[in-house]
């Protein structure tokens, strides 16, 4: 993840890295009078839905934002089914990751997963290593202010060890002890169901990232809403500081 810099003039104006706070799942299913299990298992259909019509539109990483640290406060009952729907979803989507070359990557305290979701994740993540074209990025069990945490203690045992030195305190140095080490910082981040908050996710990746907020709960999500969110986002300026003249291409010189 670099320091932001504005895109090349001819670069087209699709997002490298889109980010989504996927929501709603449990409003669609009260909305038909169903269990809150089964708005969760329609949410893990559009998940399979957006991971492909993100990579149709030009995406080249999607971030899900799947399980939050906070998910854990809800029924057990709840999160014993996401953890279920979690476990059979890695297990149904492996060969396809394979065959497609979708690269799995993880973010969060992986470590506090149920062993048999960890050891999914490990297997999907070591099988898909190699794809280069298209990431799919899962953020379980993640807070963004755990990350910031995990990271600053990292950095402090560096110090200590004599790995990195306390003088260098620029953003490069930090950001390669967060989660998302080696992720491009994200250029659009979706929420879907009508909220607008970020929930506690990627508060240090989003700094200069572009918002979109749908009233389109999660399980509706389609690829025409993805589609229309990419619209939105070309139509934006991105400055990351600078003024608008400054962005436009000098004349030319006759």
């Amino acid at each position: 993840m670099s320091q932001a810099s504005p895109p090349p003039a001819d670069r087209a104006p699709v997002p490298h890295h889109v980010a989504i706070i996927m929501d709603g799942n449990g409003r669609w299913a009260k909305q038909r009078g169903l269990p809150r299990i089964e708005g969760h298992r329609r949410g893990v259909e559009t998940v399979r839905t957006v991971t492909y019509a993100a990579r149709d539109l030009g995406v080249r990483m999607l971030t899900l934002y799947a399980f939050s640290a906070e998910n854990w406060n809800r029924p057990q009952d709840e999160v014993g089914a996401l953890m279920g729907l979690l476990e059979l979803y890695l297990r149904k989507e492996l060969e396809t990751f394979v065959r497609d070359r979708v690269r799995l990557r993880t973010i969060g305290r992986i470590e506090g997963l149920p062993a048999g979701v960890q050891r999914l994740l490990a297997a999907t993540v070591e099988k898909t290593k190699d794809f280069a074209d298209y990431t799919l990025v899962l953020a379980l069990n993640y807070g963004s202010r755990n990350e910031i945490v995990d990271a600053a203690h990292a950095y402090a045992a560096a110090v200590a060890s004599g790995k990195a030195t306390p003088d260098d305190r620029s953003w490069e140095s930090f950001e390669r002890h967060l989660y998302t080490a080696g992720m491009p910082d994200p250029d659009l981040v979706i929420r879907t169901s009508g909220e607008t908050r970020i929930s506690n996710f990627l508060l240090l990746q989003a700094a200069y990232a572009e918002f979109v907020f749908t009233p389109v709960l999660w399980p509706d999500f389609s690829k025409a809403d993805l589609s229309s969110a990419i619209a939105d986002y070309a139509r934006r300026e991105r400055r990351y500081g600078q003024t608008s003249e400054q962005l436009k291409p000098a004349a030319a010189t006759p």
